[in-house]
């Protein structure tokens, strides 16, 4: 059983993320990869800006006219004898899927952000049913009673020995390799975890999908993988249930193709992800399909402030090139949706809810951002996330409960006019360079700030060159504010 209830507030998970030395060298490790990937599969391409271009169009297109694509989606479904159910809470969504696995004990998932946000599994175990994660990280993740810490790489913050740990735990130690002290190959790990959930597929009687894309004009779900669990979960089971939020529909398959041919990209590095598979109606009198249409605070985002995040094709880019994402993990966001999309999404969803210490938890998202830029630069469908990051960030300093002690309320207060006076604040930019380089007395670095503990706690602030960047950082962060609607 997984469960996204956490008492942390995002600080004290941070700080205790940064403790964590296992933790780092899992993120730094992957983090790497991910970034030289990406640069090399857009590198290649010569009409990489006009990929980007096409696919972002694409969403907004599909965004702008979700409406209407959703009723045609459901007809087209439906036609195809596909049952369509609509959801518009999270409560609903489970009960619905509550009630199409009813009196079946054996079910087998691909991975689904959305069957996390609803807290599927945690529901599900309450029944007499097996249910079985099959994608890798998910499956690693599961056993290890945790939620996911990315979107793409659920178990990115574990080490090989870690995983090696945790199926010799439950594997019964049956791992194929004798030594118990030597941490086993990647390799062999995911041999192992083969052997395991192929025969829950062999005898599945449900199988949970999630979807990249609904198109509209087909009636099908198109489901992207590299392992193909998802489409075994979806084929070998007697039903297929797919579980997605309504904003991953698109019009038709010119505009799918347009956002698959970034998708990937940006996720992995690849051209294009190892298996896309279309699912709709089969015709089998002894398999039948349900999509269930999630809302959950989705449709309260259109046409609003909000409305450009719903373009949101998930790849987990923003993740992968944020400076707090890849110090601190996904864990620490206290919910499924982390990184610089999800300090856009999850308090908006939470809206939507009625669990009163997840909105307080994740409104604290958007202050987790030093609006360095990056996540916009990389984002493949053009998503303004620092826009939308300081609009929720206003949106909740509007509140005079929202600011704190007075400490807080004075630092406002002086930001507040070194904003309004930009020479001024170059002036005293230029003084605190100063000021740091005295603090540091030749080091390169200072360990403690008086007024500052909460960044020199877990850190040190860096001197000469790097200090400069991350002050002209600053100075730009201030330009583009004073310049956004």
């Amino acid at each position: 059983m997984r469960s996204v209830s956490s008492t942390k507030s995002f600080h004290d998970a941070a700080a205790e993320a940064l403790q964590n030395p296992s933790l780092r060298a899992a993120l730094d490790k992957a983090g790497a990869g991910f970034l030289t990937t990406r640069s090399r599969a857009f590198a290649s391409l010569e009409n990489a800006r006009a990929l980007t271009d096409a696919a972002q169009q694409a969403r907004t297109r599909a965004v702008d006219g979700m409406a209407d694509l959703l009723l045609l989606f459901e007809e087209r479904a439906r036609a195809q004898g596909v049952s369509v159910h609509w959801a518009e809470t999270a409560e609903q969504a489970r009960e619905t899927v509550l009630a199409l696995c009813a009196g079946k004990r054996r079910i087998v998932k691909g991975k689904s952000m959305a069957s996390e946000e609803i807290e599927l599994n945690k529901a599900l175990s309450r029944t007499s049913a097996e249910v079985i994660e099959t994608d890798l990280g998910e499956y690693i993740v599961q056993l290890a009673e945790e939620i996911p810490s990315h979107i793409i790489a659920p178990a990115v913050h574990k080490t090989r020995a870690q995983i090696d740990a945790l199926f010799r735990h439950h594997h019964g130690g049956k791992g194929g390799e004798s030594s118990q002290n030597r941490v086993r190959s990647s390799q062999a790990l995911v041999e192992e975890a083969r052997r395991v959930i192929r025969q829950k597929f062999l005898h599945a009687e449900i199988g949970i999908t999630g979807a990249n894309m609904l198109i509209a004009e087909r009636g099908a779900a198109l489901l992207l993988t590299n392992e193909g669990n998802g489409d075994l979960s979806a084929v070998m089971a007697q039903r297929h249930i797919v579980l997605a939020g309504i904003e991953r529909i698109v019009a038709n398959d010119r505009d799918a193709a347009a956002v698959l041919r970034v998708l990937a990209r940006s996720a992995t590095g690849q051209s294009l992800g190892t298996y896309v598979s279309l699912y709709g109606g089969t015709g089998d009198a002894h398999k039948d399909t349900h999509v269930v249409l999630l809302d959950n605070g989705r449709s309260a985002m259109h046409g609003g402030a909000w409305h450009d995040m719903l373009r949101c094709i998930r790849c987990g880019a923003c993740l992968n090139h944020c400076p707090v994402y890849t110090k601190v993990g996904g864990h620490a966001y206290g919910w499924v949706y982390s990184g610089p999309m999800g300090k856009v999404l999850s308090p908006l969803l939470a809206e939507a809810g009625t669990d009163a210490r997840l909105k307080r938890r994740v409104a604290a998202l958007p202050h987790a951002s030093s609006f360095c830029g990056r996540c916009v630069e990389v984002c493949p469908v053009g998503i303004p996330l620092t826009s939308l990051m300081r609009k929720l960030r206003n949106r909740h300093f509007e509140r005079p409960e929202s600011i704190g002690g007075w400490k807080t309320k004075l630092g406002c207060l002086c930001l507040r006019f070194l904003f309004a006076y930009p020479r001024l604040y170059r002036v005293f930019l230029a003084l605190a360079l100063r000021l740091l380089k005295t603090a540091a007395r030749g080091k390169g670095h200072v360990a403690f700030l008086p007024g500052l503990g909460g960044w020199t706690k877990t850190r040190d602030f860096p001197i000469n060159r790097r200090a400069r960047s991350a002050l002209a950082l600053c100075e730009r962060a201030n330009r583009n504010a004073s310049h956004t609607p």
